[in-house]
């Protein structure tokens, strides 16, 4: 299949070219519309309690939006403030959206610590039109004082949407001169260093018209965008950079272009897809979680996958097809295959100890990961430039009373003046963790009753009231739902579903392995290896963010936790990347295996040969995910910190050292299958080139 694919796109350069030019230029065209239709909804649980319950509550108007403002800069008491408020408020009134609006100077309305705020409150109808929204904020913000920040449902919707593109045009002015440079480095010459750009402009374009495609059927969320994008350019340059460095390769000896090309089409481009179809996998175990967002996110990241892969496999053979002859042919003996084959010895001698001493420094690495909390995204994830971010920081500063953490939402079927409504809410008073209960609205033979926790939502103990009101088993409570219900049902099922998507992963990874080697302990050793690349990279974020060390670093304060969604987008992204960095690997050695036979040989050939590709690749996809690092997105900054170790450790520990350790202390055992496999191995396996001299010893 890759000798016909690569062959015509070898064979019709212009037409190849023209087609990808036609595709990336609708994909862009279109693809940039998809910022319109982004979402922060992340961590849903559909069919949960919660879920149910939330909507019941929008079906009966019970959870309509609203918008809060904070008034400071001047006395509260201050006639003329008094005025200017009561008069933009006059005219909100008059919008017929408008269900209510609190008083900021009656007695009720909370007071200012400083004396120097005042705290506005209105309340939407449901269904209220974000353009509402929008008019009655900038009608807040005309009030008469030196500051006014104002934050709602839709407000933060386009912050995070904002700050989704910001962040993504960010990125790509961070790492696109890099990119040049690093790869003007690697090869040393302007137009082999431009190829890999090309197809990182491609995938990049492309991967906005998948999600735009995406949004059509499903909700994308703002933080899709980055995490696409960041996969989309990493990949484009690793694959390229495989692919070119191996045409070079095969034009040292001064051989044919043409020749040097059909080779790497066999070669690399074989590596290319089994790299990307052990990649998409990893990303497709996201299908077997319940949250939408993170099924979507694996659906397009696996797509990005395949078309970076798609474009390796044909647009860079048509380019090199035409201007081959002008990329220069690699050193016969380069200074780095001497680096690598010192490593590779010393290594050898001592594989044992090497061994255990990576393994045991990963370990400790990955320690920090056992102490994880999970949490969901607060306003403090924003920026502090973010109306979002800033109210909640007034909220806290000036209004303590009201900052309190969101409620537990308790939905009865009681009427609103039933005394047995007072008795339930006494008895949810009771509960261990609930600080006060609070009635709420009632309609549609539903009523609210508000159980206003003691400690955060994202605290444990918030976590076991939640479990105690459910616990209760009481008929008029239909459901619970609020931030905390919805933050216990979504760790009840990640702890349902990660296993089996982990599991379910690394078996495919291992049969795409055994596919591609022929070997049965090599795929287990990648898979036990890229567990541990993965660890390490969690552990060492949740020391940072979770536990506050060098976090300011990073513009953020000490987190509560990690984002739910983090461990499970990063681990899925970074164990891809670790078995396409192994593939890169084995290609070597298994070609080194089958002409000569000799397993040690084999070892130190595949690191020498693919050594400085994997750290080149490593290096370039490192700028990629750096370039998310001063993302305004807090979960953004956690998934770049938590890929750029990932891909660092794996990279410069697992492949260069523990790994040609392990497979030297297997020797031969390293490439045996049992007689039956060895058997299915010759039915099943791609290869696109006749067999190497040593192959059929290998196979009796």
């Amino acid at each position: 299949m890759i000798r016909h694919v690569s062959g015509a796109a070898r064979r019709h350069p212009v037409i190849v070219i023209v087609l990808w030019l036609a595709v990336t230029a609708v994909a862009f065209t279109a693809g940039n519309g998809v910022f319109t239709r982004l979402t922060t909804t992340v961590g849903t649980t559909p069919g949960s309690q919660s879920d149910r319950t939330a909507a019941r509550l929008d079906r009966a108007g019970l959870n309509p939006p609203s918008l809060t403002a904070v008034v400071s800069g001047r006395p509260a008491g201050d006639p003329g403030l008094r005025r200017s408020v009561q008069r933009a408020l006059a005219e909100i009134r008059g919008h017929p959206e408008v269900t209510g609006v609190e008083d900021p100077f009656g007695e009720r309305a909370a007071k200012a610590v400083s004396g120097q705020s005042v705290l506005i409150g209105v309340g939407l109808a449901p269904g209220t039109p974000k353009r509402v929204e929008h008019r009655i904020s900038a009608r807040l913000k005309r009030i008469d004082a030196p500051r006014v920040v104002v934050a709602g449902d839709a407000l933060t919707d386009a912050e995070f949407t904002e700050q989704a593109q910001a962040d993504t045009r960010k990125a790509e002015i961070i790492a696109a001169p890099l990119l040049l440079v690093l790869l003007l480095l690697v090869f040393g010459a302007l137009l082999a260093a431009a190829l890999p750009l090309v197809i990182a402009v491609i995938g990049v374009s492309c991967t906005f018209g998948v999600l735009l495609v995406m949004s059509l059927v499903t909700d994308v969320s703002v933080s899709a965008i980055q995490v696409t994008t960041m996969l989309s350019i990493g990949l484009a340059v690793d694959y390229s950079l495989l692919f070119v460095q191996r045409y070079r390769e095969e034009r040292a000896p001064g051989g044919d272009a043409g020749a040097a090309l059909e080779g790497s089409c066999l070669s690399a481009g074989r590596t290319i897809v089994f790299s990307g179809l052990t990649v998409s996998v990893s990303l497709l175990g996201m299908l077997l979680f319940k949250d939408p967002f993170l099924r979507s996110l694996g659906v397009a990241g696996a797509s990005v996958v395949l078309i970076d892969m798609l474009a390796a496999v044909t647009l860079l053979p048509a380019l090199l097809a035409l201007v081959g002859h002008r990329v220069k042919p690699a050193k016969a003996k380069p200074r780095h295959g001497r680096v690598l084959a010192a490593v590779a010895r010393t290594v050898q001698r001592a594989p044992l100890p090497t061994l255990l001493a990576v393994g045991a420094a990963f370990a400790v690495m990955a320690a920090p990961v056992f102490g994880m909390r999970l949490v969901t995204a607060d306003p403090h994830s924003l920026p502090a430039s973010t109306q979002t971010r800033q109210l909640q920081d007034a909220i806290a500063a000036d209004f303590p009373a009201a900052a309190k953490p969101a409620a537990i939402t308790v939905v009865t079927s009681l009427p609103p003046d039933d005394p047995a409504l007072a008795a339930l809410g006494g008895r949810i008073a009771e509960v261990p963790g609930v600080a006060a209960v609070r009635p709420g609205p009632s309609h549609g033979g539903l009523t609210v009753v508000n159980a206003i926790p003691e400690q955060a939502t994202n605290s444990a103990r918030t976590r076991h009231a939640v479990e105690a009101i459910r616990a209760m088993d009481d008929p008029r409570i239909q459901g619970v739902t609020g931030d905390a219900a919805r933050l216990a049902d979504y760790r009840d099922a990640l702890a349902e579903r990660a296993p089996i998507a982990a599991g379910a992963v690394m078996l495919v990874t291992f049969l795409l392995l055994f596919a591609f080697t022929g070997s049965v302990l090599l795929p287990f050793k990648a898979v036990l290896t890229n567990v541990l690349s993965v660890g390490a990279a969690l552990g060492i974020v949740v020391w940072v963010f979770q536990d506050g060390h060098f976090v300011s670093a990073f513009g953020l304060p000490q987190l509560a936790g990690i984002d739910l969604t983090v461990p499970v987008i990063t681990a899925a992204i970074a164990f891809g990347l670790s078995t396409d960095y192994e593939v890169f690997l084995l290609s070597r050695a298994r070609e080194a295996w089958l002409d000569g036979g000799d397993p040690r040989r084999a070892v130190a050939a595949g690191l020498r040969r693919s050594g400085r590709v994997i750290l080149a690749a490593a290096l370039l996809i490192g700028v990629a995910f750096a370039g998310f690092l001063p993302a305004g997105f807090a979960p953004v900054k956690e998934i770049g910190l938590g890929l750029l170790l990932a891909i660092a450790l794996d990279a410069l520990a697992m492949r260069m050292l523990l790994v040609p350790a392990a497979m030297t202390l297997l020797g031969r055992a390293a490439w045996w299958a049992p007689g039956p496999l060895r058997r299915l191995h010759r039915r099943v396996e791609i290869t696109e080139a006749p067999a190497a001299p040593g192959l059929a010893s290998q196979r009796t």
